[in-house]
């Protein structure tokens, strides 16, 4: 399963001041917190880390069809980084999700999938042929195979991301 998130970062200097009081605190853990305060670049950790939430709930929804984001429930970790890359883990209800985050110079993108090994296998698609479920799950119509897979969208500000694991 997959999920995605992208953040536009000028949109988001716009919509959110995450340096008001009480922010931090409302949407990230204690250890989460401690990455902000240390990090060389706080906003952008920031955004990164909310990107991972928001790409781990997108899996969890579509595997749960639980709809309830509560941010603190998502727990993130970093378990490397090189100077693009981020990769790491989300826990959300004792469900581990695996993200690889790539920074750009105005844009934020996250992918989670619940196996490891669909990190490699995550291709973009274009946004034509999605449909979603009763629940708001996105899913691409192969009409020729009369099949569905998996997708996940994300839209914000300049940028849109559509991304599915390749079969």
């Amino acid at each position: 399963m997959i999920g995605n998130d992208v953040i536009d970062i000028l949109q988001s200097r716009k919509e959110s001041n995450w340096q008001r009081k009480g922010f931090i605190e409302k949407i990230f853990t204690l250890e989460e917190q401690l990455l902000i305060s240390n990090a060389a670049n706080p906003e952008i950790t920031v955004w990164m880390l909310w990107s991972m939430k928001e790409a781990a709930y997108k899996v969890y929804h579509r595997e749960t069809k639980i709809r309830e984001f509560n941010p603190k429930k998502l727990e993130c970790s970093i378990d490397s980084q090189n100077k693009n890359t981020i990769r790491g883990k989300v826990i959300c209800c004792n469900n581990i999700y695996y993200s690889k985050t790539i920074l750009a110079n105005d844009s934020i993108h996250t992918i989670a999938v619940s196996e490891l090994e669909n990190l490699k296998m995550v291709i973009e698609i274009k946004n034509e042929s999605i449909v979603k479920d009763q629940n708001g799950i996105p899913y691409l119509s192969l009409s020729l195979q009369n099949k569905f897979q998996d997708v996940s969208k994300s839209h914000h500000g300049r940028f849109e991301k559509v991304v599915c694991i390749r079969t």
